[in-house]
């Protein structure tokens, strides 16, 4: 498999060359040349396969051409030792858990995954790599821990001070070892904009290893497909003969960029649901047919809060750059802090169900979907984070006591370590040189 630049402006590159890269040196994304199919006896299995037996299938399918199937197995081995359940509120409304890893955040599966391919390719080649992240919340969280004492690897986080949770900040500066910090003094697209000169920056790459590790990087985008399949194969091991309805909480849009690529490996889904905060860019987009982003506001969902997504370039390619096409398997609303928290009482309410903010957002789309299309049908949200790390909004909002998990309670002990910067790329050249 080769992949191109979105850009058009750089030569196709192999799966290890995308990998390490991140980004390519003309500032487009990476994406595959082609998305194979998956074969019928593939699905026709589907409800008989463990979430293991998927993810390697469909990693196969995917990236067999470039990785030793023995190695691919144990990537995936180690990155996916925990599950993704579908849990049933009633014969219509599904959630998918995606919050059961080390960090209690969807991050962990593609970033488990993005560590264990990039330690293998790093190791093989030799030299230092540097990963250079922005994060809005639980990608620091969980590039932090897939890359915690990783050989031959450097992990430097940017995050926008103030506007992520006191937990997720306690998950990305207590680390470590080789894990560092910056507070950055801006939004999260200040932090994507830093990460990005540096990528297009020749003389910094002439003179370290750099890649990426949030999903710009291709490594961390691909494994996100795995739990689409997942979910539909619990529902048909249920019984359910529906294609469902899937809400996806959006920011930065990769989660939602893999659900489409999955759609586009056979995956039966009648259509899907960008839920975004009021960060609506791509909502207004859908709307309008004009992308115009704005300046980052700051939600109760800060992982979703981004002004200018990364990966709508992404969708525009899967979609031949057309909105019509893209809106027959899409559509996507922008929704208030006021109205997540309205979801979140009527979740608890009716099903007894505790959502955290980001999946109230995705309830919101459900019903707004449903509202619009009179549509019954089978539902299912993508619970993308443990509503414990967002405590205090949860806890006043339903008025109840969450406890901690013990893995999360332990962080907040310990000794947070970072270094402020100002959002000016300039500064940050000096660090990384320095560093």
């Amino acid at each position: 498999m080769k992949y191109y630049s979105t850009a058009y402006r750089s030569d196709p590159a192999d799966l290890r060359t995308a990998v390490l890269r991140g980004m390519p040196p003309d500032g487009g994304l990476y994406m595959p040349e082609h998305i194979p199919q998956m074969p019928p006896r593939f699905f026709g299995n589907l409800p008989l396969l463990s979430y293991r037996e998927i993810a390697t299938s469909l990693a196969h399918t995917l990236l067999g051409d470039d990785l030793p199937s023995g190695e691919l197995i144990s990537m995936i081995d180690k990155a996916l030792n925990f599950d993704t359940p579908l849990v049933r509120l009633n014969d219509q409304l599904y959630v998918l858990e995606l919050f059961h890893g080390p960090t209690f955040a969807f991050k962990d599966v593609g970033a488990r995954f993005m560590a264990a391919l990039m330690e293998y390719y790093s190791g093989r080649s030799g030299r230092e790599l540097t990963i250079l992240t922005a994060t809005s919340g639980d990608t620091g969280s969980a590039v932090a821990n897939a890359f915690h004492g990783a050989g031959n690897v450097k992990v430097i986080l940017l995050y926008p001070r103030g506007k992520i949770s006191h937990l997720q900040e306690q998950q990305i500066c207590t680390r470590g070892a080789n894990i560092s910090a910056l507070e950055i003094e801006g939004t999260f697209d200040d932090c994507q904009a830093m990460v990005k000169k540096a990528f297009r920056d020749g003389d910094l790459r002439k003179r370290m290893h750099l890649s990426s590790a949030n999903s710009i990087n291709i490594s961390r985008l691909l494994p996100q497909t795995f739990y689409y399949f997942h979910a539909y194969s619990r529902l048909k091991a249920l019984g359910v003969s529906e294609d469902p309805v899937i809400a996806v909480p959006s920011g930065n849009l990769g989660n939602l960029t893999a659900g489409l690529i999955a759609k586009r490996m056979g995956l039966p889904v009648r259509h899907f649901i960008a839920a975004c905060n009021r960060n609506d860019a791509f909502p207004r987009y859908l709307k309008t047919g004009r992308y115009n982003p704005r300046k980052t506001v700051h939600t109760i969902s800060n992982a979703m809060d981004v002004g200018d997504p990364g990966n709508f370039v992404r969708i525009l390619e899967l979609y031949g750059h057309s909105r019509e096409f893209l809106l027959r398997d899409l559509s996507g609303w922008s929704f208030s802090d006021q109205e997540a928290r309205e979801a979140l009482r009527r979740t608890y309410a009716g099903h007894h169900y505790i959502a955290d903010p980001h999946g109230a957002v995705g309830f919101c789309g459900i019903e707004r979907y449903r509202r619009q299309t009179e549509g019954q049908g089978v539902y299912v949200a993508l619970e993308t984070a443990h509503p414990a790390k967002f405590r205090d909004t949860v806890e006043a909002t339903l008025d109840i006591h969450i406890d901690l998990p013990p893995s999360l309670e332990s962080v907040l002990h310990k000794e947070k370590r970072s270094v402020k910067m100002p959002a000016e790329y300039p500064a940050l050249k000096q660090y990384l040189l320095e560093k």
